[in-house]
């Protein structure tokens, strides 16, 4: 009879292309999804019933080998405490953004009446469903330009039962107002493209070949082309006393800042990540 130790020392010592502790989580993820096995049952070595359905092991670690992220693979990954689908469409939310949502939820946890938040670029909807279901009291929407992206964040909302309002827009596409859309919000929050093609070479290749690059990267010539589209749009779509919320390059705090101190907002701020590097911009509308 098999037992979770023996599963476990088969997957983590296949593994070949990660660093050892991150293999050791990878292993233990896989175990926990598909044979809902925790760390515990390894450390006490529990045995897997027979009979237990598993899949191609083998399989799986030449993925992994392969680059494929194990988000991928197990088709899907916790974001603030939820369970989100993802997929080849969509970036795999990172921690750091996490910290974006947090700093939103804080900000507007008083239960105001008619509070609306936008969302540009919503990907798998990460984003946009924690807002909703931290702060219920919001009436989130929701924006992305890919068609596939929408349908995962679609999916994600359903799932997990979220109220937001998806609509697909290309924010580097559209005037300014909006022609026929007289629609203001109390907040702005995103996470747009802001790596330069220039940074690939410093980037893992599990990232490169199986996240959408589209929404990862800019051009080196323009690097602030997103948050510029932003800035403008909040001028004419954000609420006085509004605020912008959004991730950034922490190679361009200071240009970032710049972008939007010069359109006329107020108070803006870097703010830096846990790791201490710059990578929010918090930025109010008080016109």
């Amino acid at each position: 009879m098999t037992s979770a130790r023996q599963l476990y020392q088969h997957i983590f010592k296949g593994i070949t292309v990660y660093p050892e502790k991150e293999s050791q989580a990878i292993a233990f993820m896989l175990l926990e999804h598909f044979l809902r096995l925790r760390n515990i049952d390894v450390l006490v070595d529990r045995p897997v019933p027979e009979g237990t359905v598993q899949p191609d092991w083998d399989n799986i670690i030449g993925r992994l080998n392969d680059n494929e992220p194990v988000q991928h693979i197990i088709g899907s990954t916790e974001f603030c405490g939820l369970e989100f689908r993802v997929s080849s469409s969509v970036l795999i939310p990172r921690p750091e953004t996490e910290e974006l949502v947090r700093m939103v939820t804080r900000d507007y946890a008083e239960p105001d009446q008619d509070i609306e938040i936008l969302d540009i670029g919503t990907g798998s909807g990460c984003i946009a469903i924690v807002l909703a279901r931290f702060l219920p009291h919001v009436k989130v929407h929701a924006w992305d330009v890919s068609d596939e992206a929408l349908e995962v964040a679609r999916e994600n909302a359903r799932q997990l039962i979220a109220d937001v309002e998806f609509a697909k827009q290309d924010m580097l596409n559209v005037s300014f107002p909006l022609p026929g859309n007289t629609q203001k919000f109390d907040c702005l929050v995103s996470n747009p493209p802001y790596v330069t093609y220039s940074e690939q070479e410093h980037m893992r290749p599990n990232v490169l070949r199986f996240e959408p690059h589209e929404a990862l990267f800019v051009e080196d010539s323009d690097p602030l082309l997103f948050y510029k589209a932003i800035a403008d749009f909040g001028r004419h779509h954000i609420k006085p006393n509004g605020r912008c919320y959004v991730e950034i390059n922490e190679h361009f705090g200071t240009e970032t800042k710049a972008v939007f101190e010069e359109r006329g907002y107020q108070n803006v701020e870097i703010l830096r990540d846990i790791h201490g590097k710059d990578r929010f911009v918090r930025a109010f509308w008080t016109k």
